[in-house]
Parts: C-alpha cells; sequence; structure tokens
C-alpha cells in the first residue's frame, strides 16, 4: 500500500513537470513543428497518467473492500446450510481409512467429455399373411413378430484429424458388427480415408441402415443381386476425394478395396482374393428447393461358385428431391430409383442378371409420409427367373425419435406364386445418434 500512495504523487510531479520543463524549452529557439511536436507529446503523457490514475484508485477500493468481505462471510458462516453429504466413495473411504481415487484431477462430469456419443435404435416388425417363396428364392418373409434389429451407435471425434464410428447390431441371432472404421479428414491432396468394416458405396440402398429405409424391407434387386440386408459390408479400405467440377455440380470419386467377403455377393478363397468397389457421384441443385443425385457403381470379386469365378456388379442410381423452404416441414417429396445389372461366372453358362426399383415418397403433412415402390429383379444364380412386386408405404412421425409405418407389399415369384402381406414397423431411438450419409 506504501508504494501505492507513492506512485500518486510521483505521476503529479510528471504531470505538472513536463509543461514547465516546456515552457523552458519554450524560450530555447526551435521550428514551430518541434513545438507542435513536443506539446503533442505532452498530451499523450497526460492521458497515460490519467488511466494511472484511474487504476490507482481501483487498487485502493479493491483493498478496502477485501477485509469488509472476509468479515461479513465471518459473520454469516454459523447460518450457513450445512454441507452437502458425502458421495458414497469417500464415506467408504472413511469408514475403512483409505484415500478415495482421483483420476486425472477431474470429476464425474468432466470425465463424461471423454465418452463418444451413444445412442441405441429399436427397429421392431410385424407381419400377417404372405405365402411361403419357392424354393430357389431369394427373398425370405418376416416372421409374425420379430424385434428386428437393435443398434447400438459408438461415434466421437478421435482428434482434429480423424473420427471413429461404430454400429452394433444385436438381432435375435446373434451380434454383428455392422460398421467399425476410423476416418480420416486431413490427408494430403485434400483424400479423405477409411479403415475398418463398413458398408460399399455402391449405390444408394447398399449405405442405408434398416433403420433410415423409406421402407420395411430392401428392393427385389438388393436381395437378389446386391446380398440383401447386409450388402456388400466387408473389412477394407475406402479413399474418396471430391474433384473439382464446372456449373456449380458436387462431384466425388470413392474407390473402395475389401477383403472379398460379402455374403452370397462375393467370397475370397486366397488372401488375394479381394473385391473392389468404385463409385462416382454427381450433385446439382436445380432450383433452391429442388436438387438431383446421380451415381455410378461398378463392384468386382470372386464368387463362391470357385477360386476362379468371378461376379462383376454395374450400377446407376438417381434421386430426386424436393423440399420447399417456406413449407419444410410439412411438404417434400422424394423420387429414387436403382438399376444394377450382374454378371455371374459359374458353370454350365455365365449367369446376366438384371434389376431395378423405383419409388416415390411424399409428406402429406409434419407427421404423415405416403409412398410406393415398384420391384423388378432377375435372380443372381438363375437369371432366366424374374421376380416382380409392388408396395405401398404410410409412415407416422410422433416425434424426430420414433416412426410407425405400415407396409402393404405384393410380391409374384418368377414360378407363378403370388404373395401378399401386411408389414407393420415401430422405429425408436435412445441418444445422439450422428447423421448418415446424405
Amino acid at each position: 500500500m506504501t508504494m501505492r500512495n507513492s506512485f500518486l504523487p510521483f505521476c503529479m510531479t510528471i504531470l505538472f513537470g513536463l509543461p514547465l520543463c516546456a515552457q523552458q524549452a519554450g524560450t530555447v529557439p526551435a521550428a514551430n513543428d518541434q513545438n507542435a511536436a513536443m506539446e503533442q507529446h505532452i498530451r499523450d503523457l497526460e492521458d497515460r497518467i490519467i488511466a494511472l490514475e484511474g487504476q490507482v484508485r481501483m487498487l485502493k477500493s479493491s483493498a478496502t473492500a477485501a477485509p469488509a468481505a472476509e468479515a461479513a462471510a465471518a459473520s454469516a458462516a454459523p447460518s450457513a446450510a450445512p454441507p452437502a453429504p458425502a458421495p458414497a466413495e469417500a464415506l467408504a473411504s472413511q469408514a475403512t481409512g483409505t484415500q478415495a481415487q482421483v483420476y486425472g484431477g477431474a470429476g464425474g462430469s468432466a470425465a463424461k467429455a471423454l465418452n463418444p456419443d451413444i445412442s441405441v435404435i429399436g427397429d421392431f416388425i410385424g407381419a400377417v399373411g404372405g405365402n411361403s417363396p419357392p424354393p430357389l428364392a431369394t427373398l425370405q418373409p418376416f416372421p409374425s413378430l420379430q424385434m428386428h434389429e437393435s443398434e447400438i451407435g459408438l461415434q466421437a471425434i478421435i482428434d482434429p484429424y480423424s473420427r471413429g464410428d461404430f454400429f452394433i447390431s444385436f438381432g435375435e441371432e446373434g451380434v454383428n458388427l455392422e460398421e467399425g472404421y476410423i476416418t480420416f479428414t486431413a490427408l494430403p491432396a485434400s483424400f479423405v480415408g477409411k479403415v475398418g468394416k463398413m458398408r460399399s458405396a455402391f449405390g444408394k440402398v447398399n449405405m442405408m441402415h434398416n433403420h433410415v429405409l423409406p421402407w420395411i424391407d430392401r428392393p427385389l434387386v438388393t436381395t437378389n443381386l446386391v446380398g440383401g440386408e447386409d450388402g456388400i459390408d466387408d473389412a477394407g479400405v475406402s479413399i474418396e476425394r471430391i474433384l473439382p467440377a464446372p456449373k456449380g455440380i458436387f462431384l466425388e470419386a470413392t474407390g473402395q478395396l475389401f477383403r472379398g467377403d460379402s455374403g452370397d455377393v462375393f467370397k475370397a478363397f486366397q488372401k488375394n482374393d479381394v473385391s473392389t468397389v468404385d463409385h462416382l457421384r454427381a450433385y446439382k441443385d436445380i432450383t433452391e428447393s429442388t436438387n438431383l443425385d446421380l451415381g455410378l457403381s461398378y463392384s468386382r470379386g470372386n464368387n463362391d461358385f470357385g477360386p476362379n469365378f468371378i461376379t462383376n456388379l454395374y450400377g446407376v442410381d438417381a434421386t430426386l428431391r424436393w423440399k420447399p423452404l417456406r413449407r419444410s416441414i410439412y411438404h417434400s417429396f422424394v423420387a429414387r430409383s436403382e438399376f444394377v445389372w450382374s454378371q455371374r461366372q459359374q458353370l454350365p453358362v455365365e449367369q446376366r442378371g438384371f434389376g431395378y426399383y423405383a419409388s416415390a415418397d411424399y409428406q402429406l403433412g409434419r407427421r404423415w409420409f405416403l409412398g410406393g415402390r415398384y420391384d423388378s429383379s432377375d435372380r443372381s444364380r438363375y437369371a432366366n427367373l424374374t421376380d416382380k412386386g409392388g408396395s405401398l408405404v404410410l409412415t407416422y412421425w410422433p416425434s424426430e425419435f420414433a416412426q410407425i409405418r405400415g407396409q402393404y407389399e405384393f410380391t409374384k415369384y418368377a414360378e407363378g406364386l403370388n404373395s401378399n402381406q401386411l408389414l407393420m414397423q415401430v422405429i425408436f431411438s435412445l441418444g445422439a445418434h450422428g447423421a448418415h450419409p446424405f
């Protein structure tokens, strides 16, 4: 406090001493510009001294207020509320004479920040009607009641250069790692890499998890030619990059290398029997409310007929979206279509199959969606057999965390057998679930 009291007179001496020095300097002949510079310098010093005086006053006021605050706290201490009860860990440590462990100097709330985002999604399906499929058919009907899938998602940013995503599926028949990979977002030359087990980028439906499908089941072309529900889902490496394109077109190229085991589509007999997937995607905003998404896909790998037998898949997908900005929560429209060609080498002759689906979904209101889908597909092993079908879907969203869906499905198998069934689905989610590919 003595230094603070002596600092103020020192500043005042400078304040009044500098003008006197300036007057004495003015007696010496000097140019007018030198006098003006001296006066400006004096004004700057005066402003600094005034600011220092304000800081000194603040220091004095804080020094005098501190003892008063301590006295008030001491007087209020007897009437204060009793301390909160100690947690169970602290009581246990007091009883045993041991000290509770503290990890990293952080409490429970701080440790929670180190955990990934955890989510659980339930998928319950019920079915009524439907005939038994022919022996050679790939499509299998749903049981009467089934907890189809319970998916646990673990997602987190690992560091500024990567993130991790894990999706574990619990079904009535067991546990399956649906996807589990790390994404490197800061590779040289604007590349993005993925390593782990993942759904391949072949088309659109193959990349979708069950709970993001606009239908209860998957189209016939996916079931017959692209591996069904699991699809091309394998351990491997993926590299993708955004390519420069004119006229506001978003162009993305993806190349993937997998182990070569994907259901009944690919099978690896040796370590070098890997499979590949290539995908080129183009996206364009047509208007402020409408956009178009187009894709080309190719996949190649060994099939289960033998080590030297290859399956080639070619795909074209298209998605048209309409979502008006002012009425987006009440009305929207999405049209999807996907075409797949299959060349499967087997004996006695190569099988060449073709299949496609076309669907449309319209948002009737804030919570109601109405859609339809038409299917037609050859079977990969028996390309001369073609299955066809159609579906009508009605979906209700009580909130963004749940949906209730009903679907009427008609299927005409190649053998001439017709099947009619009514499906019901309830999907609910818990926790923070990250967004899926758009």
